[in-house]
């Protein structure tokens, strides 16, 4: 079977929304999309040139570009706005409202279930043990899958814990998912874990897709841009059903100018930074008698454990620091998720922690 024939039935023969840039029509005078015909940027106001026009639906000059940077045939590519995006075309496409579920771990990234939510698709979960450093059994994952889940998605490194699943589960998942779920992959933060993509399954595995973005180590969570890495039909289902103008056209200016020769060599370079943060980091908050557990991360950021996560969190607050409180979420009780910040960041965060924080004579359990 096909993944395709577990879309939602009435998207089957869908018809995306016309236009003569998604057809590739080239012209000098563009009178077809109602646009104003004057570029404010010819006029010296500040303005950036071509905001006039609308942008190309899919900017073959980027997808080339990311279609390198990741490894990757250019036809397995579609871009939009974020990670956010992909995640709820793909949810829009396969879940039906009432019937449908996706799958999931716990603790992970919230938009998944927000996601599900919002479409209408009930959202299982497999909840992960802080005390086994959350290790997810494939088994047990797939056990809850049934007939009417049309997606398992996996971030890794995970968020907020930091955890890396690049393993034998993620193809021994897509072997028994085949025709029945799409195993998404999220690797927002790929990047800092030194590891292969998990898009090197597409060609035995088509039920498979990957998350990418540009927002977490090139540095452009404001542009919004990241990338679905996937079998073309799927690429192209999700091309149909999305919006016709996904991408601005700032924020492909900003991507072609972070993808370069020497901007991905200075990306590189502040990645080392942060890789070597993370350790200096991690053994400075092991010293303070008030943290608990800090598990190891595959990302950008340390999940922590605090004896008073609140009194933490209050504490770096006043020094005008703020940090991400995950005691709310399963098994995640006095936990801050600290991402790492440039060198003198961490510098003030750790001092701030330390103001009334005791010393921790014989270090922390990590």
């Amino acid at each position: 079977m096909s993944l395709l024939d577990r879309i939602r039935p009435e998207l089957a023969a869908f018809k995306p929304y016309a236009s003569a840039r998604r057809s590739g029509f080239e012209a000098r005078i563009r009178l077809d999309a109602n646009e104003c015909p004057w570029d404010l940027g010819e006029e010296g106001n500040g303005v950036a040139a071509d905001l006039n026009r609308y942008p190309s639906p899919q900017p073959a000059e980027l997808i080339a570009q990311l279609a390198a940077l990741y490894e990757v045939d250019p036809a397995r590519v579609w871009l939009g706005r974020g990670s956010d995006e992909a995640i709820d075309l793909l949810l829009r496409a396969f879940c039906r409202a009432g019937r449908d579920n996706v799958v999931a771990l716990a603790p992970t990234f919230g938009m998944y279930r927000i996601g599900a939510q919002l479409q209408g698709a009930a959202y299982r979960t497999l909840d992960l043990q802080a005390g086994d450093g959350f290790a997810f059994d494939a088994e047990k994952l797939l056990a809850l899958c049934d007939d009417d889940t049309k997606l398992v998605i996996v971030c890794s490194p995970n968020n907020p814990t930091g955890t890396l699943y690049h393993d034998e589960r993620l193809p021994w998942l897509a072997e028994r998912l085949a025709g029945r779920a799409l195993l998404l992959v999220d690797e927002a933060y790929l990047e800092f874990a030194g590891v292969a993509s998990a898009a090197g399954l597409i060609d035995r595995h088509p039920n498979v897709a990957v998350l990418r973005t540009l927002s977490k180590a090139h540095a452009l969570a404001g542009a919004r841009v990241g990338a679905l890495i996937a079998d073309t039909a799927i690429v192209d289902l999700v091309a149909r059903i999305a919006a016709p103008y996904p991408l601005p056209t700032s924020s492909m200016r900003a991507a072609l100018a972070v993808l370069d020769e020497q901007a991905r060599a200075r990306t590189q370079k502040r990645v080392v930074t942060l890789l070597v943060e993370r350790t200096r980091v991690a053994a400075a908050l092991a010293e303070l008698g008030d943290v608990e557990t800090i598990w190891p991360s595959s990302a950008n950021f340390l999940l922590v454990r605090f004896a008073d996560a609140r009194a933490a969190f209050a504490r770096l607050l006043a020094a005008g620091i703020l940090v991400r409180d995950v005691s709310a979420q399963p098994g995640l009780a006095n936990c801050l998720r600290i991402t790492l910040g440039r060198p003198d960041e961490n510098d003030a965060l750790l001092d701030a922690l330390r103001a009334g924080a005791r010393v921790q004579p014989a270090g922390v359990r990590a």
